[in-house]
C-alpha cells in the first residue's frame, strides 16, 4: 500500500476470517442483527450487506472484490471496524468522519471480501481461524511478538511452555502455501508427497495481486522450510503446493512519523 494504511489489512489480525461459511445474505432475520453506526451509510454507498458474526456488514460495494482489493494496494481504502468496538470517535460523528475521508479521491470503501484477501496476502493471522488459545506464538510463526525483556523475565502467560520452544523445536508451524488449480480453503487437508495427511489449511483464497492461490496452514516442523513441495486436497482431488515465505505480497504500511 502506498502512502496510506488500508484499515482492511492493518486490522485483519483482530478480525474473524472471511469465509462463505461465516456470512450469508440477509433475510427476514436482519432485524435481529446488530448494526454499526455506519449501517445506513453503507446502504447509501451501495454496500451489499451480509450477516457476519451477528452483525450486518458490507461484503463489498459497487466495485468488484478484485477492483476494491487492488485499489487498496495502490491507494487507500476505508473499512468499518466499529463492530469491534474499535471506533475512536462518538457514534454520532462516524458518518461525518467517513464522509470527510471519502472526499479524498484516493479513498474508497472496502468490504469484508477485500479485507480478507488483503490480510491473507499480508500473512496476517485471524484469531479463531489461524490461531486460538491452543496455539503458541512459536507454532504460529509469531515469535516476533515476544520482546527480549519478556523472554528473559518470563513474565507473560504461558512462558514456561513458550520460552523453551523459542530455544528448541516445536511439533508444528504455521506456513504459507501457494498452489495452482482450485483455490485452497479452510479445512483442506495438507499431505506430504507420499500422500499422508500431515496438516490442515486454516485460511485460503485466490490472490488478486499475484493471480495465484495462496493459503496458510499448519504442518510438522520438518515440512515448514520454504520451497518444500507438498500436496493439498481440494474438492477431493490432490494438487501440488509449495511452502512459501510470508507475507506473500511485500508490506508497505504507512505509519505516522
Amino acid at each position: 500500500m502506498q502512502r496510506a494504511v488500508s484499515v482492511v489489512a492493518h486490522l485483519g489480525f483482530r478480525l474473524q476470517a472471511f469465509s462463505p461459511d461465516l456470512y450469508r445474505p440477509l433475510s427476514f432475520a436482519q432485524d435481529v442483527l446488530r448494526r454499526t453506526p455506519l449501517y445506513d451509510f453503507h446502504l447509501v454507498h451501495g454496500g451489499k450487506m451480509v450477516e457476519f458474526a451477528g452483525w450486518s456488514l458490507p461484503v463489498q460495494y459497487r466495485d468488484s472484490h478484485t477492483d476494491s482489493h487492488l485499489h487498496t494496494r495502490q491507494h487507500c481504502s476505508l473499512f468499518d471496524v466499529s463492530h469491534m468496538l474499535q471506533i475512536s470517535v462518538p457514534a454520532a460523528g462516524a458518518v461525518h468522519l467517513a464522509t470527510a475521508l471519502l472526499e479524498n479521491p484516493e479513498v474508497k470503501l472496502a468490504g469484508l471480501a477485500a479485507r480478507d484477501s488483503l490480510r491473507l496476502e499480508a500473512g496476517l493471522c485471524l484469531y479463531g481461524t489461524d490461531i486460538d488459545e491452543h496455539t503458541t506464538p512459536v507454532e504460529g510463526s509469531l515469535s516476533w511478538t515476544l520482546g527480549k525483556r519478556r523472554r528473559a523475565a518470563m513474565d507473560f502467560p504461558g512462558a514456561k511452555v513458550i520460552v523453551p520452544q523459542l530455544k528448541g523445536k516445536v511439533q508444528r508451524r504455521r506456513v504459507g502455501l501457494m498452489c495452482e488449480g482450485a483455490p485452497m480453503r479452510a479445512h483442506s487437508p495438507i499431505l506430504n508427497m507420499e500422500g499422508t495427511m500431515i496438516g490442515t489449511v486454516t485460511s485460503g483464497c485466490p490472490s488478486p495481486s499475484l493471480k495465484k492461490n495462496v493459503a496458510m496452514g499448519y504442518v510438522p516442523c520438518e515440512y515448514s522450510r520454504p520451497g518444500t513441495k507438498l500436496m493439498v486436497e481440494v474438492r477431493r482431488k490432490q494438487q501440488m503446493a509449495v511452502v512459501s515465505k510470508m507475507p506473500f505480497v511485500p508490506t508497505n504500511y504507512y505509519t505516522l512519523k
